[in-house]
């Protein structure tokens, strides 16, 4: 028997388009590919950004809620597959037909989709400006971006400034006698001092404009020339010369539809660079840098960090929203299955047991898709957040601004040397570019699926008509994410902007899966207990999350005493 919505769209599929699915393991493996798509995806923005900024503001205190937003998304995930495959629609066609409150003809989980798709472009926009910052630092045009960074940030001057005012140790060997010491942990105030002392060595380091820098700090006056232009974050060129460049360059590629070539290259190198990540990790455990057994199991322990904590759990929250299976590729993963042909092949929908042997192959094909994605982006997530936590946290460094990428290449330094930014930077590239890329295109998809549900194109998503709205759309959106970035060049900032809001719309997609699963999905493809309990453990995890991030952004925004305010560095 089968169950169909009164009001369901009528299944477009046809029967000519039959495929019956894989037996053998060999022949399954041969299928994957939408997941591994949305793990080229993923690994950039979420896991190589936001991960290991976490990681160094919070240190090890937060794995488990790291890894916890890896694995429990992957069942909704599936169950807006498995819907796919009953039904053959596209997500916000089927989204649309959830229950609740509309506006403008929409419902509110579309809606609220207009409003996430808007930030998830500033969010490819601060991707966009990651891949430029990048190539600015192997590839310097005029070279002012690699200069530039070479100051630290203002919050670090702000920070040694506070601390060499307040009596801080002023020479080298007078630090050496308090971290040397092997015999003991080194103290939150010797680690202290050590970050500090790198600051201050560094703004050393840039000779005159050090000792302009240096004056005004420890007078307590803006980090300004006598022109009023920053001297700590001067404006630069050659990052958003090279966003422009891969915005434009990325708009033809979509545009003539042959990304295919760029994806696959791309999937290879996040996976040879998420293997070259893992194993730095390991050798990261030989050296000064190393984890203690102990700090694995407070990792585990389901704490939070130590002291002022607000900025580093915001952005775990916004972490969580974005790592793994975020959102937009809850709501993308069942376009990529379209086309890859696993709902197509089922074909058309009917009360036959062919139809249902079919139906269930080629689920049965999507979750070895789904986990063979999974334990890849888990693996480059767990790497990702420990060697934040080794080098950046015990350093003190944090990953924003103007200084994200070279911040975040710090990270291989211990392991590779000085060459460890060539090979940062170029898997960087390949990480952060294959994210905006294959995310461009999957937003394209999604926005011509809106236009059809608004009834402005064709809802066949095959039809000539519909695709040629999703290359108009490709082509135009990298330019528009340039100009996000352009106009609001703080890459960390967009992306954890767009992380909030991916993360509300979790449990709206959670509560989707729970209903697609008891009240939509065709009865003979519905799961057991034991998938029906993990789902709901799932949704509601994304449910308690939403819930937190949304009670700490308000709180981040209602006023604070003088005694909240402290500076993230200072608080290491």
């Amino acid at each position: 028997m089968t169950q169909s919505h009164p009001s369901a769209p009528a299944d477009l599929r046809r029967a000519d388009e039959i495929v019956d699915p894989p037996t053998t393991i060999g022949s399954i493996l041969k299928q994957i590919g939408p997941g591994l798509i949305i793990a080229a995806n993923i690994v950039g923005s979420g896991e190589l950004i936001m991960t290991t900024k976490t990681g160094a503001q919070a240190g090890i205190a937060l794995l488990w809620l790291i890894l916890l937003g890896c694995i429990v998304k992957v069942f909704v995930q599936l169950e807006l597959g498995r819907f796919a495959i009953s039904n053959g629609e596209t997500t916000l066609t089927s989204l649309n037909r959830v229950p609740g409150p509309k506006l403008f003809g929409v419902n509110w989980i579309v809606a609220f989709w207009v409003l996430m798709i808007a930030t998830s472009t500033g969010q490819l926009g601060g991707i966009a400006g990651g891949v430029g910052q990048s190539l600015s630092l192997t590839c310097p045009i005029t070279g002012d971006y690699r200069a530039a960074i070479l100051c630290p940030s203002e919050k670090e001057i702000s920070a040694w400034a506070k601390w060499e005012n307040g009596g801080g140790k002023s020479t080298q060997s007078e630090l050496a006698a308090l971290t040397n010491a092997e015999t003991r942990p080194e103290t939150a105030d010797e680690k202290h001092a050590r970050v500090m002392m790198r600051v201050r060595e560094e703004i050393d380091g840039l000779g005159d404009k050090g000792v302009q820098i240096r004056k005004l700090a420890l007078a307590g006056e803006p980090l300004v020339d006598a022109k009023g232009n920053s001297l700590v974050n001067p404006p630069t060129r050659d990052d958003k010369i090279w966003a422009t460049i891969i915005g434009i360059g990325t708009a033809i590629v979509l545009y003539v539809g042959r990304y295919k070539l760029v994806e696959t290259f791309s999937v290879a190198l996040v996976v040879g660079f998420t293997f070259i990540t893992v194993g730095n990790v390991f050798a990261l455990q030989e050296t000064k840098y190393a984890l203690t057994t102990a700090d694995f199991i407070r990792g585990f322990s389901f704490g939070l960090p130590d002291g002022d904590s607000t900025a580093a759990i915001l952005t775990a929250f916004a972490t969580f929203g974005i790592i793994g299976v975020g959102a937009t590729e809850l709501i993308s993963y069942p376009y990529w299955c379209i086309e890859k042909g696993y709902a197509r092949s089922a074909g058309p929908r009917d009360a036959s047991d062919s139809w249902l042997r079919r139906a269930q192959g080629w689920f049965y094909v999507m979750k070895w898709d789904a986990f063979a994605s999974m334990v890849i982006y888990t693996l480059a997530t767990a790497a990702f957040y420990i060697m934040g936590v080794c080098v950046l946290h015990s350093e003190g460094r944090d990953p924003e601004g103007m200084r994200m990428v070279s911040t975040l290449s710090r990270s291989y330094v211990p392991i590779f040397g000085e060459y460890a930014r060539w090979l940062f930077l170029a898997g960087a590239i390949a990480v952060l570019y294959s994210t905006f890329l294959v995310a461009n295109a999957g937003n394209a998809r999604m926005m011509a699926d809106f236009a059809s549900v608004i009834g402005l194109c064709s809802r066949d998503h095959e039809s000539k008509n519909r695709q040629r709205v999703v290359k108009i759309i490709s082509t135009l959106l990298p330019l528009v994410c340039v100009v996000a970035f352009v106009a609001f060049p703080e890459p960390v900032h967009l992306i954890k902007i767009a992380g909030m809001t991916q993360a509300i719309m979790l449990p709206m997609l959670g509560f989707a899966a729970l209903y697609f699963r008891f009240r939509e999905t065709d009865v003979r493809l519905r799961p057991g207990l034991a998938w029906d309990a993990a789902l709901m453990i799932s949704s509601a995890a994304l449910l308690i999350t939403a819930c937190w991030g949304i009670y700490k952004s308000a709180s981040d925004l209602l006023p604070k005493t003088p005694a909240a305010v402290t500076s993230t560095v200072e608080a290491k």
